[in-house]
């Protein structure tokens, strides 16, 4: 059965316990689902990847019912078709206080995911489609007249231009601009551009970093922390390929010396003490042959990325969870 956002209030979590959430404005999907898991107890979250790589187990643990809280909100994040099989294996149990929240990206009207929920009567599907400007423009207006903050038209256009038709990412950039403006910083062109860029560029530092040290929670965490755009995809890529050239010159440079001290200290240009630490743990990681492929693999999902630019993220996304299981050390 399909609902608008706006319908929320249609669900019945006694009789609909699986729901479906599509579509690329995730700040409307966040503020949907807080409404559907307020004054719920426990709440499970999984990437689908989490739950292939197990999946009689996450099947086990999301039926088993606790003396203490009889209800339990499931959160299946980055699904795909894929997981249509587990959710016929669960449509035939005994699904009494439980809700389980499936969370995609896009889905076309031939997925199998999407047609599946749309045609089952107690199952329920709702898309979250993109904000237009006019909304978005008037979100950031009340935001920003609420705080007593002066901002010209053109500048909330550049705002809302950078936010893809996210309400989520819109919110994120007006709460850096409001931190901003509490220094008593003027709120300029330059300044609002520089700040809606900042975090972004960082997260996308942080993914690849964390990618080779292979810290799978960690990378998990920021893939759900960050709405990285399809056109985000191709900075990863480039950033990937340049800080994996850096790693193999480390990478052979230890293999030399036997020694990690050595070789931080050795580089150049020097390493920021700060990234010391996950320099280190990149390095025992990998070993100069696996690099040597990574980089290889790197190009090859580069030239994917570019003629598939609308399947960038799941690309891109794949890759990444990937390369943090596989072994590289050996």
């Amino acid at each position: 059965m399909i609902l608008k956002s706006f319908e929320i209030n249609k669900v019945d979590q006694n009789i609909n316990h699986l729901i479906l959430f599509y579509g690329k404005n995730e700040g409307l999907k966040n503020e949907t689902l807080d409404i559907l898991i307020k004054d719920k107890n426990e709440i499970l979250k999984y990437d689908e990847k989490e739950i292939f790589d197990n999946e009689n187990s996450f099947i086990e643990n999301i039926l088993s019912r606790s003396l203490f809280d009889k209800e339990k909100t499931i959160i299946i994040k980055r699904a795909t078709d894929k997981i249509l099989k587990i959710i016929e294996i669960l449509i035939l149990k005994n699904l009494e206080g439980l809700t389980i929240i499936i969370n995609s990206d896009n889905l076309e009207k031939k997925s199998k995911l999407r047609s599946f929920f749309e045609k089952e009567k107690k199952l329920i599907c709702i898309p979250f489609y993109p904000d237009n400007d006019q909304t978005l423009s008037k979100l950031t207006f009340n935001y920003l007249k609420k705080l007593k903050i002066s901002i010209s038209p053109s500048n909330i256009n550049l705002i809302v231009n950078k936010c893809g038709g996210d309400r989520q990412t819109l919110i994120n950039e007006l709460q850096k601009i409001e931190c901003y403006a509490k220094s008593g910083k003027k709120i300029d062109g330059e300044n609002i551009s520089k700040l809606i860029n900042l975090t972004k560029n960082h997260g996308i530092s942080e993914l690849i970093d964390n990618c080779l040290a292979k810290n799978e929670k960690r990378i998990i965490n920021i893939l759900n922390e960050n709405n990285f755009s399809n056109e985000d995809c191709i900075m990863i890529i480039k950033s990937f390929i340049i800080k994996a050239k850096k790693l193999l010159v480390l990478s052979k440079t230890f293999e030399n010396t036997k020694n990690i001290d050595l070789t931080i200290s050795s580089a150049r240009p020097p390493i920021f003490w700060k990234e010391k630490e996950i320099t280190k743990q990149q390095i025992y990681k990998w070993k100069p042959k696996n690099i040597k492929h990574l980089i290889y693999t790197l190009s090859e999902t580069e030239l994917q990325i570019k003629k598939n630019i609308n399947n960038s993220i799941s690309v891109i996304t794949d890759f990444i969870l990937s390369q943090s299981s596989v072994e590289t050390n050996n």
